[in-house]
């Protein structure tokens, strides 16, 4: 019988990582990644997992792979702190992995909760993920943010949603926002990407059209409002951080941690 190995990073998530390894506790062995938490996180993993490790934060694909490394089992199953996987989806993923025909690695719809509410558009509804995958036939890319799962092998996708608690408040999403960004313009950055008035002024205006009116973001109500709004200042603040790091930097940046 195949062993489904969780894995998950963390970074002071004492707010989610209950309820996440709550809703992994079936599988047969879970594995935690964390960058040094100043919080409850690693005494409130200690009570499902003895499988802790402590990792300088480097990025999200690197921290993710070394999770992947620890792992024992046949197949790994990727989790967020801030997310949680439904009975049904884990019925699911435990029928995949029992089949002799199974594929080698699956992408899972993500649902997203977004100031207490479900998002169903904008582009955020279905979010297709890879979550799941034959140990040894992928890994995770090293960039530090936006990591993706590479296969070598087969791809299917499951039918039942991930439920991802993302931003609980605005405040949460602001600070958020801020590291995010600051993540997203170093990996441009590092890949030799410029930014200028175009990208600045047309980009975050394209991104609140496309949300709120091409992909239907007007129907979740004031939240889909908002959710547009933000996510074209993200893509704005994006812009301006990688303008700065080409007009005063020269160099790599630097980064202390991981996003909140």
């Amino acid at each position: 019988m195949s062993r489904i190995s969780c894995v998950i990073i963390t970074y002071n998530e004492s707010k989610n990582i209950k309820r996440c390894l709550e809703s992994v506790s079936w599988t047969d062995e879970i594995v935690v990644v964390d960058s040094y938490s100043t919080d409850d996180t690693r005494e409130i993993a200690s009570a499902f997992t003895d499988k802790i490790h402590q990792l300088k934060w480097s990025g999200f694909g690197p921290a993710k792979e070394c999770a992947k490394s620890k792992a024992t089992g046949d197949w790994i199953l990727s989790v967020d702190a801030d997310e949680v996987v439904s009975g049904k989806l884990r019925e699911e993923i435990q029928g995949i992995t029992e089949s002799q025909g199974s594929l080698d690695s699956y992408f899972i719809p993500r649902r997203s909760n977004f100031l207490g509410r479900w998002i169903r558009h904008g582009g955020w509804y279905p979010d297709l993920v890879l979550r799941l995958f034959r140990k040894e036939k992928g890994g995770f890319t090293d960039r530090v943010v936006h990591e993706e799962v590479k296969v070598s092998g087969s791809t299917g996708r499951l039918k039942n949603d991930l439920l991802h608690y993302t931003d609980p408040d605005l405040d949460h999403y602001l600070k958020k926002l801020n590291r995010y960004t600051t993540l997203d313009a170093l990996q441009l950055f590092r890949e030799g990407r410029g930014a200028g008035v175009l990208d600045i002024l047309f980009r975050p205006i394209l991104t609140l059209v496309k949300m709120y009116f091409f992909k239907l973001g007007f129907l979740d109500g004031v939240p889909g409002l908002i959710l547009a709004v933000s996510s074209s200042f993200h893509v704005f603040s994006k812009y301006v951080k990688l303008w700065h790091l080409r007009e005063t930097t020269g160099g790599e940046g630097r980064e202390d941690g991981p996003p909140v």
